[in-house]
């Protein structure tokens, strides 16, 4: 399915029967905020993006902007793709790799409140401590994030879960998050080399604990595209089999129940792993769906 006739689904709110006879509300994303957690993508790409490519294609780098407040990671290459009148007072960040974190590009936009893995929360505050001082403007609240307790966070709960990522920071615990808001439960997964099982404990999703608690929305990265599984990259990152394969499980487990017809939304793609956003629409296994810069989504 091509873009254009993507959109056109999308906006149409859709009503269908199951066997047996409940109505169930198919995926819409023009219904208003307040009705679900809308996300709209800044960036899809992964860090070897540097504007439009030989292709034609363009991809900034991974962000995403929760209920047009709250950030989840920015840099200067997606302040565009904010729209106009949006002004975020708030950034959840996932790791401090810099196609993910840039102090310079949240302070830029306004940010008031920072939230970050406590395990470089000290570099993090020295480092927006600096850049404040060099842009002259004031210096947000910095709030450490711990593994699996929950914060409130303009009206969403946000609860941190442990990644399989590395940066230079040895002892940096990288992040991706469970988002919660009005019955939508999002895994929002970037960068990270599948679910370790700790954050499937945390998040609910673990087929052992008789206690969980289903998740009904997806945005994971895929690093790696198509035939790429044997990547060198597979212990800090996920590829398009791997991500289908986790929802697999998941849906086999009855860990993952989303609204019928809702994808899953591939991010942070490699420019050099990846196709075309065409090929990706015709090519990639139902339900995935590579996202792109600058598309809004309703979950509810």
């Amino acid at each position: 399915m091509d873009r254009k006739s993507f959109l056109k689904l999308s906006a149409a709110s859709i009503v269908a029967m199951h066997t047996d006879g409940v109505q169930a509300k198919i995926f819409d994303t023009a219904a208003q905020a307040s009705d679900g957690l809308l996300v709209r993508f800044l960036g899809t790409g992964a860090a070897d993006w540097n504007g439009i490519d030989s292709r034609g294609e363009h991809r900034r780098l991974s962000s995403v902007l929760l209920d047009s407040r709250t950030l989840v990671d920015l840099t200067p290459s997606c302040i565009d793709m904010i729209p106009a009148g949006v002004h975020p007072d708030t950034i959840i960040y996932t790791h401090s790799h810099g196609d993910h974190y840039n102090p310079e590009a949240a302070l830029k936009v306004g940010v008031k409140r920072v939230y970050l893995s406590q395990t470089w929360y000290d570099i993090a505050v020295g480092e927006f401590k600096a850049t404040a001082q060099k842009l002259s403007l004031p210096m947000p609240q910095i709030t450490p994030l711990y593994v699996g307790q929950a914060v409130e966070i303009n009206g969403l709960t946000v609860t941190p879960l442990p990644a399989s990522h590395a940066t230079g920071y040895k002892f940096e615990q990288t992040l991706m998050y469970l988002i919660e808001k009005a019955g939508v439960r999002l895994l929002y997964a970037t960068d990270t080399g599948g679910i370790p099982a700790v954050a499937a404990r945390i998040a609910g999703i673990d087929a052992h604990d008789r206690d969980g608690k289903p998740i009904t929305a997806i945005i994971f990265e895929a690093t790696m595209g198509m035939g790429y599984d044997d990547d060198f990259r597979s212990f800090t990152h996920t590829s398009v089999e791997g991500v289908a394969r986790i929802v697999r499980v998941l849906e086999k487990t009855k860990r993952y129940t989303p609204p019928i017809g809702q994808p899953v939304y591939l991010t942070h793609m490699a420019r050099t792993l990846h196709g075309t956003q065409a090929e990706l629409d015709s090519g990639l296994p139902q339900p995935l769906r590579a996202a792109y810069d600058g598309l809004e989504v309703m979950f509810k």
